[in-house]
């Protein structure tokens, strides 16, 4: 006998989106009854993660504008040398949600939907003898947490890095600022200014999501093996918001840090037969780029979809394979050096159409598309590359807790 039908561990973007699929009327939930849904998310601790920022692009009149921090139609990025890019994706735009925004606007939903909240400390997500799930662990007051379901869908990380022929992490640490005086244009997202100084391995830049033209979201972010210490990162975002976007006093008023691995690990469709991981445990995330929101929102409107048609909720992975194999090769062109990938993502946005470009990293683009923006890239080093990837063995890599010294 099932508690619910549904289970969700994890109330991130992937989790909270499944579960208003799943309990909102409309298309998503089908012509049926709708399932009866569970949401259980981390207590607060260490185990939740903290407020942060998720960015995706789309044509306007989403089906979350109305929790946009902001939105740009003008993108820009900037080559070692000052040289800045700017293009108009036009139809699309550049969105930002700030999860606290998000979280507030779908429990709100939720708890008029009938879904049901749960807080524990989730052990176990498995597979039971006679059909269905349970979930184990432990609440807040430290009592046995147990709930059975007919399918669960588990957005918890992996325990262990998975085997991967290349891993890179995309950790960064950025300020909320405001300054004393108009110093941004608001009509314009810096994606990547590459004036900051380069590691030895990987790359390094600069992000600006400006909020109005005293406000921003400024950041300093790396693509590398491991992560900086917090003293770091300040260092890092202090010269850059001060020597080389020359802002002047200005005061932080918040402040996020994240880590998100780039890697061209496999990621399973499923951890049993009643058992599915979403968002980025079931590979939502772009390996070359870190964007995972808006391949969760196709991944758990694909689950939802199955469900209501009363299927295996069994959907194809968030990214097509032809993506994933370019991007897989991207990622080794980098980690050894033979591609700069401050000249390989200036030279991207130089050469090809900005709409094309952002629908290619969506994964939207034909195979033709793919060819003529293939051709704009260093050719003979990425061939090589990909000549080179089924040669090499997959291998666990570095947690990503691991930190290297300060700079």
């Amino acid at each position: 006998m099932h508690d619910v039908d549904v289970v969700i561990v994890g109330a991130g973007a992937a989790g909270l989106s499944l579960a208003r699929r799943l309990t909102a009327p409309g298309p998503d939930a089908g012509a049926g009854q709708r399932p009866s849904v569970a949401l259980v998310d981390a207590p607060a601790g260490p185990l939740r993660p903290p407020p942060r920022t998720w960015c995706f692009w789309e044509e306007p009149g989403g089906e979350y504008d109305d929790v946009l921090a902001a939105s740009w139609d003008r993108l820009r990025v900037t080559a070692p040398d000052g040289t800045a890019v700017t293009a108009r994706p036009a139809p699309l735009r550049y969105k930002m949600i700030r999860s606290a925004h998000f979280e507030e606007r779908t429990g709100a939903l939720l708890s008029r939907s009938g879904c049901l909240r749960y807080e524990a400390a989730v052990d176990r997500v498995r597979d039971l003898p006679g059909g269905g799930a349970e979930v184990r662990g432990r609440d807040g007051t430290g009592a046995d947490f147990r709930l059975r379901a007919r399918w669960a869908f588990d957005s918890r990380p992996p325990r262990r890095p998975l085997p991967a022929r290349t891993t890179l992490l995309q950790h960064f640490r950025g300020w909320f600022v405001r300054t004393d005086r108009p110093r941004f244009d608001d009509g314009v997202a810096d994606l990547m200014d590459f004036r900051t100084p380069q590691p030895g391995r990987g790359l390094s830049f600069g992000y600006v999501l400006p909020l109005g033209p005293q406000e921003a979201l400024v950041e300093y972010t790396e693509f590398s093996p491991s992560v900086l210490t917090t003293a770091a990162y300040e260092r890092a975002l202090r010269h850059y918001a001060e020597d080389v976007l020359g802002l002047g006093p200005f005061r932080v008023t918040a402040t996020e840090q994240g880590v998100i691995p780039m890697t061209d690990a496999r990621f399973p469709r499923r951890s049993g037969r009643s058992v599915f991981p979403i968002g980025a445990a079931g590979g939502a995330t772009r390996p070359a780029t870190g964007y995972t929101f808006a391949a969760a929102q196709r991944h758990t409107r694909a689950v939802a979809d199955a469900l209501a048609r009363g299927r295996t909720p069994l959907v194809p992975a968030p990214h097509p394979s032809r993506s994933r194999l370019m991007d897989a090769v991207l990622l080794r062109a980098v980690d050894t050096g033979r591609v700069d990938g401050a000249a390989f993502f200036t030279g991207l946005f130089r050469d090809v159409p900005a709409h094309r470009l952002l629908r290619f990293l969506d994964g939207g683009t034909h195979w033709w598309e793919d060819v003529l923006i293939g051709l704009r890239t260093p050719v003979r080093p990425m061939l090589r590359t990909a000549l080179e990837l089924p040669l090499l063995p997959r291998r666990a890599p570095v947690p990503p807790g691991h930190r290297r010294p300060d700079r």
